[in-house]
């Protein structure tokens, strides 16, 4: 049995934040010419494909993969039996999560699930359409959308139900959110078998380790300064940080060097006031990977 891992990588929108979520997580893939579904890995125990996300849970499994990085949209369309390894909170985007929702026109008098009744519905979520409507006691045509279902309301179909980050394209389009019927993060998620076999779950864990690794440094930078002893209190007090900050005596009697992580959103108003309390020399840095 072969001891490398069957990564299936999302191919479309989430492709380039995915390869950029690893390349910072430790993991180089690049896609040589002419094999454009076959991106090589640096590590050798890794062996990629890249599918449509909406694919990769049957693939997994089915156990023709041992692991993937899918929505969690798309496992629940499927109904998919595997195991989640990891959430990821990234998207094309932003971090937020994204919704599955039902739409439609703003000018339609639908206004429940219920007022579906009887309806057409275009979808790429099918599957999970069809059990939404069961719950609500909802008899209704669904039928499947190769994608842009946007313009297909109200000439085409009733309704729709797609995946939205921001909602912008619903809105271009003069549509209206009638219900969420799912909120979706992307995963890494991996096959029972795999998860099971020692060796692939440690690889497994090690790659979800640098991933989450990676995505807490996202949204985080370092921060270092050199403080005089007179102003240590005051700047201390105005330093947030995931713990205490770190002092280091100088050479200098009476300087400290100091630093600390602290959220990216936060440097703009936090630096000015620092250099207000006294704080000299500062510098702020990226960070790869933040682990607990």
């Amino acid at each position: 049995m072969s001891t490398k891992i069957k990564l299936g990588l999302p191919k479309g929108s989430l492709q380039e934040a995915t390869f950029n979520l690893f390349r910072k997580a430790g993991w180089q893939f690049h896609i040589p010419s002419g094999r454009s579904y076959e991106p090589v890995s640096d590590d050798p125990e890794v062996e990629a494909v890249l599918l449509r996300p909406q694919e990769i849970p049957l693939y997994v499994h089915e156990g023709v993969l041992d692991a993937g990085i899918t929505g969690y949209d798309w496992v629940q369309d499927c109904g998919a039996d595997v195991h989640q390894v990891l959430e990821l909170q990234y998207s094309k985007n932003t971090r937020n999560p994204i919704r599955v929702v039902i739409a439609v026109h703003n000018a339609s008098p639908i206004q429940s699930v219920q007022d579906l009744q009887g309806k057409r519905i275009a979808t790429e979520y099918v599957r999970l359409t069809e059990r939404y409507l069961l719950q609500h006691s909802v008899l209704a045509h669904v039928e499947f959308s190769w994608g842009a279902c946007e313009v297909k309301v109200p000439h085409l179909v009733d309704a729709i139900v797609v995946n939205t980050e921001t909602g912008s394209s619903l809105r271009a389009h003069n549509l209206r959110i009638l219900e969420v019927i799912l909120h979706s993060t992307t995963r890494l998620i991996a096959n029972h078998s795999a998860w099971a076999d020692t060796h692939k779950r440690e690889k497994l864990e090690n790659i979800a380790l640098m991933l989450q690794g990676a995505l807490n440094a996202g949204a985080l930078v370092g921060l270092k300064m050199n403080v005089h002893e007179s102003h240590l209190e005051e700047v201390l007090s105005t330093l947030p940080a995931l713990r205490n900050p770190t002092l280091s005596p100088l050479s200098n009697k009476g300087w400290y060097a100091v630093e600390t992580i602290i959220e990216e959103r936060t440097v703009r108003d936090l630096i000015p006031r620092l250099r207000r309390a006294g704080a000299e020399g500062l510098v702020e840095y990226p960070l790869n990977k933040v682990i607990p």
